[in-house]
């Protein structure tokens, strides 16, 4: 595994942000309420089906040597992932797009702030999930295929795209700038590549521990998703938007895992 092919994994989910942050600058009007429930449920399937087919299945697969006991470093690494983001969420002050309540610590922050560290505070557990998986194909696991790195690299980067466009046409809409919104949004998304890359790093030192790693990245980014992006996609009426485009995202997911893995 060479060290450009790991990079390229890396900025892929970068590149998807920063893309649909552009959309600031070619569409005129907010994003309808119906729009958003249906990309944060896209967004969901996209994030549950890579949490189950690329790295808890292979945190368990890693484990089978403990016979019946296989799922213990899956199970361990989950909570410890769903813990750490539970921390990150209490620490970091932060505001979701649609809320007027600030969630973390009281601060002085800007709601334009509050509103990118929302954003930024979801797409760590991306970067890691990212970072972990080409951790693993770098070390050589025989249970990750560089197509099964390169399938979750794509999926996380094509659920960015509608969350880029979910952080910047909000700021256009509040009266900033439309370049303003455009490197708001890209920079929300910069994390990505910095924790996945660290991620990198450090699980490649402890290869015996990549079950751990893999499922630590699921349990951060099924927080996420539970805490998130469902009361996003199923607030309001007509929630059945968010459920099918959380079909899609999620079945969109499941076939790139098996086509490329």
């Amino acid at each position: 595994m060479d060290t450009n092919t790991i990079l390229i994994g890396l900025i892929l989910p970068f590149i998807g942000t920063a893309a649909g942050s552009g959309c600031v600058f070619f569409l005129r009007d907010q994003l309808k309420r119906g729009v958003q429930r249906a990309l944060s449920g896209f967004a969901a399937g996209v994030m549950v089906a890579a949490s189950v087919w690329s790295l808890i299945i292979p945190a368990i697969e890693q484990s089978e040597d403990m016979g019946k006991f296989a799922f213990l470093p899956a199970f361990i690494g989950f909570w410890v992932g769903i813990l750490f983001l539970l921390m990150l969420d209490h620490v970091i002050p932060h505001l979701h797009i649609g809320s007027t309540k600030a969630e973390g610590p009281h601060s002085h922050l800007t709601r334009m702030v509050m509103l990118v560290l929302a954003v930024t505070l979801h797409n760590i557990p991306e970067g890691m999930a990212v970072g972990v998986v080409y951790a693993g194909l770098a070390g050589g696991s025989d249970k990750i295929t560089a197509g099964a790195a390169l399938a979750l690299a794509l999926g996380i980067a094509i659920q960015n795209f509608p969350e880029g466009a979910i952080i910047s046409m909000p700021l256009y809409a509040e009266g900033k700038s439309k370049a303003k919104s455009f490197w708001l949004g890209v920079l929300s998304g910069a994390v990505e590549p910095v924790f996945g890359g660290l991620t990198v790093i450090v699980a490649g030192l402890v290869v015996p521990a990549m079950p751990y790693f893999l499922s630590f990245a699921a349990g951060a980014m099924l927080y996420v998703v539970v805490e998130e992006l469902i009361p996003e996609m199923a607030a309001g009426e007509h929630s059945d938007i968010g459920v099918i485009a959380f079909a899609i995202g999620f079945s969109l997911m499941m076939a790139l895992d098996v086509a490329l893995g």
